[in-house]
């Protein structure tokens, strides 16, 4: 090797190539640090805040993985990482889509999202969020039901397919999130699986739902169904003689 290219080498390393790395990599330490001392985490969350990158939302993320005392400082570092995630703009999407995939709640990766995606785009996304995750009982499924309560309070063609299968979910919660959401869509195929799930429901909580949905709907139950649904619907409920539940 030449003295021409021990030089090259070491210009190499340039303010480029040690900088980003070193002054990322300091902030995140502190950001992400429950035993920081208060001011050493703010002052990262604000750092970080300014660099508008995927590797700095990395980092802000963090700070969504613990709690402090006092609650109201927990709230104040918290909003702040929100609003520097924020600032990365579309940047943030790939580490918010991956840090929701391990994370125990995804009400932050999911405000982020509500605040960066037209609504197209966030539905197929929760969409994708969702069909990670099936209908057999597992011990913590809190983001699932935060995904299916999420798409409750939405309309769109894709949704009632996607969440149909949850009608029969091994959780009652998820069950109760999953008919909310497929009665949001106003679809009337989705009257077979529900009153499949009303005959055989044992949680008066979701029968109840179900007749109050039906009954806003009003949609006519078929013929042959009518005996068997009025069985179990709650005492308030019947069925009128156009074959539609009724509140008493």
């Amino acid at each position: 090797m030449g003295l021409f290219d021990i030089f090259k080498k070491n210009s190499g390393k340039g303010d480029g190539e040690k900088k980003k790395p070193s002054s990322i990599a300091k902030w995140a330490e502190y950001a992400g640090s429950k035993r920081a001392q208060a001011y050493d985490r703010q002052e990262a969350i604000q750092e970080l805040s300014k660099q508008g990158t995927a590797e700095a939302v990395e980092a802000l993320l963090k700070r969504f993985t613990f709690q402090i005392d006092p609650s109201i400082t927990d709230q104040e570092e918290k909003e702040a990482a929100f609003e520097g995630i924020l600032k990365a703009g579309r940047e943030a999407i790939e580490p918010v889509r991956a840090f929701a995939m391990k994370a125990e709640s995804i009400n932050s990766p999911l405000r982020v999202m509500k605040s960066i995606l037209e609504e197209e785009e966030l539905v197929d996304e929760l969409l994708v969020w969702l069909s990670r995750w099936d209908t057999e009982y597992a011990k913590f499924i809190d983001p699932k039901l935060q995904l299916l309560e999420e798409l409750g309070e939405r309309k769109h063609p894709k949704i009632r397919e996607a969440v149909e299968p949850f009608l029969e979910d091994a959780s009652d919660p998820a069950r109760f999130n999953a008919v909310v959401a497929v009665l949001a869509q106003q679809d009337e195929r989705s009257l077979e699986p529900i009153l499949k799930l009303l005959l055989d429901e044992e949680s008066t909580r979701i029968r109840a739902k179900i007749a109050n949905g039906l009954a806003e709907l009003g949609w006519e139950i078929p013929d042959d169904q009518r005996d068997p649904v009025r069985k179990v619907l709650p005492p308030e409920f019947g069925i009128d003689g156009e074959g539609k539940i009724k509140k008493r």
